[in-house]
């Protein structure tokens, strides 16, 4: 399962093993316990990753492979790929852009609390773009 955690000024990504549904099970616990709305919808999530990052290429090919309605790919200019996930969106309200977006691969075939390679490799390829991102800013 893959989890994006949306603030004013960025998000982060996670790769997790727990499956989505005992995730959202957990999520809407805590906020019954704690009195807090929550609102949970089907939502797409997008992000940028370099074009020329290693490893691009292999995701691409990982995407096509599984057939995928989960992640999506398109080349957005010569520098970046647009990565798009097919997910739910969790947050106080519908008009809150503060949030969590969540997501797993469909295929149960990794078993239930493992992530799918793709999803690992995924979350690979961001934490290295975000290392090269704040390499270059320093």
């Amino acid at each position: 399962m893959l989890k994006l955690t949306y603030t004013e000024t960025s998000f982060c990504l996670e790769c997790l093993v727990q499956s989505l549904e005992e995730w959202v099970q957990a999520r809407v616990i805590l906020a019954l316990r704690v009195g807090q709305s929550l609102c949970v919808e089907p939502s797409t999530a997008s992000f940028l990753l370099p074009v020329n990052l290693p490893g691009v290429e292999i995701l691409k090919a990982l995407v096509n492979r599984e057939n995928s309605e989960i992640i999506a790919l398109v080349n957005c200019d010569h520098e970046c790929v647009e990565v798009t996930l097919r997910g739910y969106w969790l947050s106080n309200s519908s008009q809150d852009g503060d949030g969590i977006f969540i997501t797993a691969s469909s295929d149960s075939s990794y078993g239930e609390h493992s992530a799918s390679p793709t999803e690992f490799f995924l979350h690979k390829l961001w934490q290295e773009a975000q290392h090269r991102a704040s390499v270059m800013s320093e």
